[in-house]
């Protein structure tokens, strides 16, 4: 082991090893957006399975959300393992490389946003709240969303990531430097992204040289994070997106490992480790994004009452969705909503501060909760306010039609993430997106995960 790799280790990390599509592979068709996505418009995955086909694609490999309560799940995830195994035997991905990746992505709202492709050590993370490892995470993670995922990553030949890790460098220097010597050479791929989501570009860091650089950045935060947040333990890595993705990987992993005790290799396995992208918080890129909730079953007057026992809460209709977005979007002393549903927009006032969704969510959940019985109301979790009106936006229902309600949230300040979650934990589920539904990360590296 070079002295990088085991210097890495100590930090959680692990340079991979990475197979990308072979050079026949129309990377435009391949490359598909994070399953999580798009989760209440299945015109947009038909729109993805028309662009990929008949080529071959990560869509092949994944299994979106919006289909997980369609029947025939078994059959669905036997394809997928099958479709990995066959893109592995018939040359569909070129040879395994050993290195990072640095990534330059453009979206429809921001010119670049970089990135690093590299692997994490599942044994330095835990979800649970209060945890004080190395890799943390920053939302509440709801455990029943758990074993659906599991099936999915359980004895997979591959792994392709849209998790993304946030690391608090607030002079933004270790990822552009480790950009600037990427770029001496040529790039890996380059390649427009499907359905109007931008571009994206990669190129390898896979020298000792490189990996040290990574290292000793890497450590010099590591070390500061001591003392910066209090507590006297590290923290490197805060879970950006897929915090469920994340906890999968390790459930997963301990699953695995029990079921294995006293065999030999398990330190080295690849199910220890899960492939993420690794993103600067303070990179100009990236935008904090509320995530909206819309509730299927509840009517607005139903959603309003429930949010009267905010503090100081005050609400009052307004004339249209331009007027509605603009007043939750302005600074105030207390945190904004609107209510949306039933063709009407409706302002609601409190004196709340800090994250939207801490008084929010339980109240939510009350809701949820309370019916207790089938064909009661649920929730959704809705990335862009664009789609968010799309769903919720109607007139009011007929007469045995479930009513909608969607409640747009306020802006998320991204400065001082790190501090919240080290002094007080997770924040509650879905408080934040890392920019809108089109900014997501896009499945393209591959790397070995079961034989």
């Amino acid at each position: 082991m070079t002295d990088s790799k085991r210097r890495l280790a100590a930090l959680g990390t692990m340079i991979p090893e990475i197979t990308l599509p072979g050079g026949d592979v129309d990377l435009e068709k391949w490359a598909v957006i994070a399953c999580d996505q798009f989760t209440q418009d299945r015109s947009y995955w038909e729109d993805v399975r028309k662009t990929a086909a008949p080529s071959p694609s990560a869509l092949n490999m994944i299994f979106p959300e919006v289909y997980l309560d369609d029947a025939g799940r078994e059959d669905r995830i036997r394809n997928i393992h099958r479709t990995m195994a066959s893109y592995l035997a018939d040359g569909v991905l070129a040879p395994l490389q050993q290195g990072c990746i640095y990534i330059e992505r453009s979206t429809p709202h921001h010119q670049r946003r970089r990135g690093l492709v590299l692997a994490i050590d599942l044994e330095h993370y835990d979800w649970k709240p209060g945890s004080q490892r190395l890799i943390r995470a920053t939302e509440g993670t709801v455990p029943e969303r758990i074993p659906p995922r599991m099936e999915v990553r359980r004895s997979a030949p591959l792994e392709t990531p849209h998790i993304l890790l946030l690391i608090d460098d607030e002079t933004d220097y270790l990822i552009p430097a480790l950009g600037e010597r990427a770029k001496k050479g040529d790039p890996l791929y380059h390649t427009p992204l499907m359905l109007g989501a931008g571009e994206i570009s990669g190129w390898a860091l896979d020298t000792e040289t490189d990996w040290m650089v990574l290292t000793e950045g890497l450590e010099e935060l590591a070390g500061r994070s001591k003392t910066r947040y209090g507590g006297g333990n590290p923290f490197l890595y805060a879970v950006g997106d897929g915090n469920h993705s994340l906890a999968t990987a390790k459930a997963v992993w301990e699953e695995y490992k029990q079921a294995h005790t006293g065999e030999g290799g398990l330190e080295q396995h690849p199910a220890r480790y899960a492939l993420v992208e690794l993103e600067n918080i303070y990179d100009p890129g990236i935008a904090f994004e509320p995530i909206h909730r819309v509730i299927f079953g509840s009517g607005l007057e139903e959603i309003r009452a429930a949010l009267s026992e905010l503090p100081g809460f005050s609400s009052h209709t307004v004339a249209s969705p331009a007027e509605l977005s603009q007043l939750v979007t302005d600074t105030a002393a207390g945190n904004r909503y609107g209510l949306i549903g039933e063709g009407r927009y409706i302002l609601v006032e409190t004196e709340t501060t800090g994250i939207a969704t801490e008084g929010l969510q339980p109240l939510l959940d009350r809701v949820i909760s309370d019916t207790g019985r089938d064909g009661g109301p649920v929730i959704d979790y809705i990335h862009g306010e664009k789609e968010l009106f799309r769903i919720a936006d109607g007139e009011k229902p007929a007469v045995g039609e479930r009513p909608v309600t969607g409640i747009l949230l306020p802006p998320v300040k991204k400065a001082g993430l790190f501090q919240t979650v080290a002094r007080s934990g997770p924040l509650p589920r879905k408080s934040f997106s890392m920019g809108e539904a089109l900014e997501k990360r896009f499945y393209l590296e591959c790397r070995k995960l079961f034989d």
